[in-house]
């Protein structure tokens, strides 16, 4: 599929009434899990589309061109709201959080496991570990809270246990951030990838911030601050990957192209009818998008879209599914490090006076109060034991007794054994 070569269609043929944009939403009860991700991971797209054209006008001072921008962030910012309003008003917001997890979990593997630029997968497989334990946490909190196992909401394709214990996750900031890729030599996967996981870990932060005060309880109020600030890390990570020498229409582009990637990826792939309707909808709208992209590109900068895409033909349909095999091999191979600027280095060979060390006894001064330490051991001493979903022990040892949460692994040196990442071929 090259996108370029997809006839487009007016961009206001796009706006829809209130009847059209409101859906009906899904039944929470009967939802595939991998569909309700896919909601989740174009709402964030359309979010990160939105706000880098908000960010676009705010940087140009040609009215024309803001015009051009409006028009498009009209359409799809409708679209946005309309997959959003697909989460039924009877889904709890830690319910929906498991999907948020599932998600991160099951995309960010599946962007590893494709990915050829080495730097780009280890930043994949590192933030992996970190949301992978998340879905733990909070599958704890949900049990806890609501009564609710979150194995049947991600229909058991995903296991839940714990990953990098989150109280490890917690870095001095200026160590998340890394290199920035060259999109003009780059595979157009791996442009493709660092847009995609930026866009769903910043719609991560943004709803676990913005729902943080929302929570039922005050335990689950703390653990959605921590975690949101896992996620700025993460977000910071993933943004400092792409490519920022691009100028603001070559990005745009990138933008477009992305969307109708992944709106077209979630057609080929969707297993409900109606939703993959909606896809294909979307899809349509954002070639009128990716034809104006072009448009502007050639009429303000002179360029050609094939100076900025050298391969536009789409890479294989992104697939959500089960990766459980591989989060066991990232977790029992990674989870013993942890990153220091541009790298990441195992616990054990960090100086005692490293910046980790140092901004985890400004924020984990005791265990004790860390929200996700306390989650688990508040649901062990009511059960006796974590809640978990998997399908073998844990690969890694210090990781398997239910009957203590471990605040060592991840965070203090010879916690536990790994050996390295590892790159594809």
């Amino acid at each position: 599929m090259n996108p370029f070569e997809e006839k487009p269609q007016p961009i206001d043929k796009a706006l829809q009434d209130w009847q059209e944009m409101y859906p009906k939403a899904y039944n929470k009860r009967e939802v595939d899990p991998y569909t309700k991700t896919r909601i989740i991971l174009m709402n964030g797209t359309e979010y990160e589309a939105n706000w880098f054209s908000h960010q676009f006008a705010r940087h140009t001072d040609n009215n024309d061109l803001r015009r051009d921008l409006a028009l498009a962030r009209e359409v799809e910012k409708q679209q946005q709201q309309k997959l959003f309003l697909l989460k039924p008003q009877n889904e709890s917001a830690l319910e929906h959080t498991i999907g948020y997890e599932q998600l991160a979990v099951d995309l960010t593997a599946e962007l590893a496991k494709r990915e050829r630029d080495c730097d780009v997968k280890k930043a994949l497989d590192f933030a992996l570990l970190e949301d992978f334990d998340h879905l733990y946490r909070y599958a704890d909190l949900l049990e806890m809270e609501q009564g609710i196992y979150a194995e049947w909401l991600v229909g058991r394709y995903t296991e839940i246990m714990p990953g990098r214990p989150t109280i490890s996750h917690h870095r001095y900031p200026m160590d998340n951030v890394r290199y920035n890729i060259n999109a003009k030599n780059a595979d157009t996967q791996t442009v493709l990838s660092t847009m995609i996981i930026t866009a769903a870990e910043q719609q991560t932060m943004n709803y676990y911030m913005n729902i943080s005060a929302f929570a039922c309880s005050d335990l689950g109020r703390r653990l959605y601050e921590e975690i949101a600030l896992v996620e700025e890390e993460h977000v910071t990570q993933y943004e400092s990957l792409m490519d920022s020498n691009a100028t603001w229409l070559e990005m745009l582009l990138w933008h477009e192209y992305a969307e109708c990637y992944l709106y077209w990826s979630c057609y080929m792939t969707e297993t409900d009818a109606r939703i993959k309707k909606l896809w294909g909808q979307n899809f349509e709208f954002e070639i009128s998008h990716l034809h104006k992209a072009v448009e502007l590109l050639k009429k303000y900068e002179k360029k050609d879209w094939q100076e900025v895409i050298k391969d536009p033909v789409f890479p294989k349909p992104l697939s959500l599914h089960e990766n459980i095999d591989y989060v066991r091999k990232i977790l029992g191979e990674t989870v013993q490090f942890t990153s220091v600027k541009e790298e990441y280095k195992k616990i054990k060979d960090l100086p005692k006076d490293a910046d980790f060390f140092r901004f985890q006894k400004i924020t984990n001064p005791q265990t004790d109060i860390v929200p996700s330490h306390c989650v688990i051991e508040q649901y062990i001493c009511r059960h006796g034991a974590d809640y978990r979903y998997q399908v073998a022990p844990s690969p890694v040892e210090e990781l398997r007794n239910r009957r203590e949460d471990n605040t060592c692994v991840g965070r203090k040196a010879d916690a536990a054994d790994s050996t390295d990442f590892f790159c594809n071929e």
